[in-house]
């Protein structure tokens, strides 16, 4: 196995670990918002793009049955993203329909991270299966185990299971901040997205940070040498 291989591998793998342990925080506030064990796993199952499902479960918990109409909207417009997610990773997953077929539900946040910060095709492909894959089966896991031990558990959130997944995303991202454009696009989209999430639905501030990513880089205004902290 070559380097850029074994590092596909270990990154994919630390990603998926991080993330999946997210699951236990979605089965518990699935259940406590009042969904059933069966359907919370229903979720991760099918739907399987967590900041979609903590939207939909937020909302129902406010609103209950009468609020579904709401909590799908939120959904729907937080899962636009993988739309584009799709576009990128369609030439690095493979050629074939079937890959294509397979990879669609494993198109996600994480495994898009992984597989776009390795440099080789393969290490490329390698990392996009073992994220997506990896986290599949453990998010799945996870939300079974969230659901049923959610009133063993008390409040979830107060574990800070979210920043493990936070912290594997800034590993990612760090080293490819290389150049004034680079940095500035991230800072753009983090403060418009920041600013956005107390007035705007959820779904809305993700849209606009992404908006504002392709406008800064396609102007490409900061252009320049690589930082001096980054040398």
């Amino acid at each position: 196995m070559s380097p850029a291989d074994r590092r596909a591998w270990q990154d994919g793998t630390a990603v998926a670990l991080a993330t999946s342990a997210y699951g236990v925080s979605f089965g518990a506030l699935a259940v406590a918002a009042g969904l059933d064990v069966w359907q919370a796993c229903a979720l991760s199952l099918l739907m399987f793009t967590g900041g979609s499902q903590f939207a939909f479960i937020g909302v129902i918990a406010s609103g209950g049955l009468a609020a579904a109409p709401s909590a799908i909207a939120s959904a729907a417009l937080l899962g636009v993203r993988n739309v584009a997610y799709a576009v990128r990773m369609n030439p690095i997953i493979g050629r074939t329909w079937r890959h294509r077929i397979a990879g669609a539900h494993v198109t996600v946040d994480e495994s898009t991270a992984v597989a776009l910060a390795q440099k080789d095709p393969r290490a490329q492909r390698i990392g996009f299966w073992v994220t997506g894959l990896g986290i599949f089966l453990g998010w799945n896991a996870a939300t079974l185990a969230g659901a049923l031990l959610g009133d063993v558990l008390g409040d979830v959130r107060a574990y800070g299971l979210d920043a493990a997944a936070a912290a594997a995303f800034l590993a990612l991202l760090w080293p490819r901040l290389r150049s004034r454009q680079a940095i500035a696009t991230g800072v753009a989209s983090a403060v418009v997205a920041a600013a956005a999430t107390p007035w705007l639905m959820p779904g809305i501030p993700v849209l606009l940070a992404a908006a504002v990513a392709i406008l800064v880089g396609w102007f490409n205004w900061f252009a320049g040498a690589k930082t001096e902290a980054t040398r």
